[in-house]
């Protein structure tokens, strides 16, 4: 299946939350109701449909294929631990992800577009892969030609807490990755383990 490039608030309202953090998602009140003419009046989810509704959440948060969805849920499954919660890790450990929650890039989309474009370095390396897995103490910077448009979506974004596992000095635009991310420091409300049920 190709990437889908349609209406991103279309994609909210299908799941009923706001899967970005910008005022088009989570100003807008039609969020809460599904999309169609009368909304789906009356129908109530089964199991299954609460945990698909749960995993296409994440999903779309992140902006990754199913295919690449799979692979984050069997690598979880291979490590130690709490499934759900290596899996967010996983997710939230994405190069284009840092920037976003840097708040260097307004949304999933525009962060993935600027590594994609090779505007991004990790540990003085170029690195043109969205989905790159940033570890403890690497330290990711951004290149001239992208700086003044990193500080104009600072600006939009003004106010945005950066979670406690990113150092970010925003003189320099800056990030160091200083811990791996706690399941409490992710800023999105979702049950990872209804996503692993889904997958069993």
């Amino acid at each position: 299946m190709a990437r889908y490039t349609g209406p991103k608030v279309r994609l909210s309202r299908r799941v009923g939350v706001p899967i970005a953090d910008i005022p088009k998602h989570t100003a807008n009140e039609r969020i809460k109701n599904p999309a169609g003419m009368h909304g789906y009046r009356g129908r109530r989810l089964r199991d299954y449909g609460v945990r698909l509704n749960e995993k296409q959440k994440v999903r779309y948060h992140y902006n990754v294929l199913e295919r690449q969805f799979r692979r984050y849920i069997a690598e979880a499954a291979r490590r130690p631990g709490n499934t759900g919660a290596l899996l967010m890790q996983l997710l939230e450990r994405r190069l284009d992800n840092v920037l976003r929650r840097a708040g260097v890039a307004r949304t999933i989309w525009g962060a993935r577009q600027m590594v994609a474009h090779g505007h991004v370095l990790v540990n003085g390396r170029k690195t043109d892969r969205p989905g790159f897995e940033v570890s403890t103490g690497d330290v990711i910077t951004l290149k001239p030609k992208i700086q003044k448009l990193a500080r104009e979506a600072m600006e939009s974004m003004a106010g945005l807490e950066v979670p406690g596992w990113i150092e970010f000095n925003p003189s320099e635009l800056s990030m160091k990755i200083i811990a791996l991310p706690m399941p409490d420091q992710i800023p999105f409300d979702v049950n990872p383990n209804l996503i692993v049920e889904f997958y069993r």
